[in-house]
């Protein structure tokens, strides 16, 4: 039997996920329902993403789609995973938190990324650029002072509501942003569980540099990935395959598509460069019963030292999608909230 350190905490990342099939409406309502279900299993936090221009995808707008998720739900933390800054003026990141947390108090988590649009037109689409992510550490301390009341960009200009709200903020990181974190004094989100040396070198780095500030006092880290649950090793590999032909297809077409059935995966011709792709992002995630999971889990946990485990998972059935999240509650003793 598995056993996890005091305190662990695991959360729920949805990216509205497109199914072929449907359209964007039904998959955005399909988050708000599958938050619910998850808040019911006793996960700690709810997060949406955010994506512009890409047709597998639904979820443009997160601070939008969290306050649907927030109303919806009673006990969960809401948030996102996350607002890209570069895509967006911090005095308006912060409004938005600061009209979440005054609707929903205490309940609101502000997660933010350095990345820009995922093709050269949505760059230029909303009015950026690559290298606006070079700005990201710049941002981000403008976005917490429009908190504090200590910005100095704009003089005299205060965030309403937002000036004088504790909304706790999380950097996400794949390399560079975990300095960015460290020297913040911020809660680190960190993917992904299959490059795990390239991952603790970058969370033994981060840990290294943290400087408490006053939104955290020591290290805290977040790390991301796909987790699969089924009743066999063979159905949790299968739950993969959707997406894992997503990726492949957007790395040779250029565009990120809806997911497919796995029996649809099964019988496409695939070129020698769309098959390494495929069977690459089918490696390494987290995957098979309960027990070989919580087992899993608990050494990557173990290894990093990380303070909660966001899962990202996503898969063309819903119901297996919801099965795989029911199995991993109980896998790893999460207990429902209270009535």
């Amino acid at each position: 039997m598995s056993t996890f350190p005091d305190g662990i905490r695991f959360s729920v990342l949805d990216r509205s996920r497109t199914r072929e099939g449907e359209d964007a409406p039904q998959a955005l309502r399909a988050t708000v329902r599958l938050a619910r279900e998850v808040e019911a299993l006793g996960y700690h936090r709810f997060w949406v993403s955010e994506h512009h221009g890409v047709p597998g995808v639904a979820g443009s707008a997160p601070t939008v789609l969290a306050a649907a998720v927030a109303a919806a739900t009673s006990t969960v933390r809401v948030g996102t995973g996350g607002v890209m800054l570069p895509n967006h003026r911090p005095l308006v990141v912060a409004e938005q938190f600061g009209v979440l947390e005054s609707l929903f108090p205490g309940r609101i988590d502000m997660g933010v990324g350095r990345s820009v649009g995922f093709t050269d037109g949505v760059r230029r689409a909303l009015g950026g650029a690559k290298e606006d992510a070079d700005r990201f550490g710049e941002q981000l301390a403008e976005l917490l002072g429009w908190f504090t009341g200590g910005q100095s960009a704009h003089p005299q200009v205060h965030a309403r509501p937002a000036e004088g709200l504790r909304v706790p903020p999380f950097v996400l990181a794949t390399g560079e942003g975990a300095g960015i974190a460290a020297a913040a004094g911020l809660p680190l989100v960190m993917g992904d569980l299959r490059h795990r040396e390239r991952l603790l070198t970058a969370v033994d780095a981060y840990r290294r540099a943290f400087r408490p500030s006053p939104w955290a006092a020591e290290p805290y880290v977040v790390v991301a990935g796909t987790v699969a649950v089924a009743a066999d090793e063979a159905e949790a590999r299968r739950l993969l395959m959707p997406e894992a032909w997503s990726l492949a297809y957007s790395r040779t077409r250029g565009v990120f598509p809806p997911l497919v059935p796995p029996e649809r995966i099964e019988e496409l011709p695939m070129t020698e460069k769309q098959r390494g792709f495929y069977e690459s992002g089918l490696d390494g995630h987290l995957h098979g019963t309960e027990e070989q999971v919580a087992e899993a889990l608990e050494r990557a946990v173990k290894e990093t030292g990380a303070q909660e485990v966001l899962v990202t998972t996503s898969t063309y059935d819903r119901a297996a999608l919801s099965d795989s999240y029911r199995r991993l509650a109980r896998a790893v003793g999460l207990t429902p909230p209270a009535a």
